[in-house]
């Protein structure tokens, strides 16, 4: 409690109110608070609540009547809720935009936000309404996650190709880090991938194997980037489909291919005589400028 009070954010303008205050767990409002992790997991401190109590307070603010709402401190919370508890709390007044730095402040000393969370928080400030409306920019957001603009623009990127809906199946996957995110985005972007597939598989592999939350999840966005980079890969064509060889006399058999866009040419020749393929590999080049000649001048 002294630490609270002493912290500088308390002496430069937060007031708390005297004392930790025992509160109804269905008194405290969670709904419109920026939730910045995609997964809590509460049974050991539910555990550890039911036998030694709840020692460090929560942290909340007061809305009208007796009602509050959460700054932090969500799974004391939702412990406490499900154990049929009062919650320990710390009634302090301040405006949103602290709390929300607060809030994010405390669950990053946590436990370091995994690069996905980054990224669905940073659109989550960019396009919500956590923030005022001058500040609801890439540098307002690279402000308040004490990141750089192009860091925001990265995270932001991610999270339109891939979809939330996507990211919420495969969770915060706390194991992965940025370059993986970045070759699933690459992936998703080059082909045209089935996002619900995707997103059944996400969930089909967090429940084939009981392991924790965050192996999981791990486990989830392994599944779904090797879905995804299998759909981005060109099919084989089939042996009926490719281009006939043209049989040569006296030379053997060969097949032309041209390129799309009609700037590449390619020439596959299996030769009667090994010796001509040696000797067509040196006069390439004079045959073909030779070639381009007679095309000039439009020969036969």
């Amino acid at each position: 409690m002294q630490t609270l009070r002493n912290a500088p954010d308390a002496l430069e303008g937060r007031r708390l109110r005297g004392g930790v205050f025992e509160i109804e767990p269905d008194h405290i409002e969670t709904s419109g608070r920026l939730d910045d992790r995609l997964q809590i997991e509460i049974a050991g401190l539910k555990a550890s609540i039911s036998r030694s109590g709840q020692r460090v307070p929560i942290l909340v603010r007061p809305l009208d009547g007796d009602r509050y709402s959460l700054i932090y401190g969500r799974r004391r919370l939702e412990a406490c809720r499900e154990l049929g508890i009062k919650v320990r709390a710390i009634v302090t007044e301040m405006d949103g935009d602290q709390a929300l730095r607060d809030q994010l402040l405390e669950n990053q000393e946590r436990r370091d936000l995994s690069f996905i969370e980054r990224a669905l928080v940073a659109s989550a400030l960019l396009n919500g309404d956590h923030l005022g409306e001058p500040e609801r920019t890439n540098k307002g957001v690279a402000e308040v996650l004490n990141l750089t603009e192009a860091g925001v623009s990265q995270l932001l990127s991610v999270v339109r190709t891939v979809g939330e809906d996507l990211v919420l199946a495969i969770g915060a996957a706390p194991g992965i880090g940025r370059p993986r995110w970045e070759e699933l985005k690459k992936a998703m972007s080059d082909a045209q991938v089935d996002r619900q597939r995707l997103a059944e598989l996400a969930v089909d592999a967090k429940s084939s194997h009981p392991r924790g939350i965050d192996e999981n999840s791990d486990a989830a966005f392994l599944a779904v980037l090797a879905a995804a980079g299998k759909a981005n890969r060109p099919s084989p064509v089939p042996k009926s489909l490719r281009e006939p060889s043209v049989v040569i006399p006296g030379v053997g058999a060969a097949t032309v291919t041209t390129g799309r866009r009609g700037r590449q040419l390619k020439l596959d020749l299996k030769a009667d005589d090994t010796d001509f393929v040696s000797w067509l590999e040196g006069k390439a080049p004079q045959l073909i400028a030779e070639l381009h000649e007679r095309w000039k001048r439009k020969e036969d």
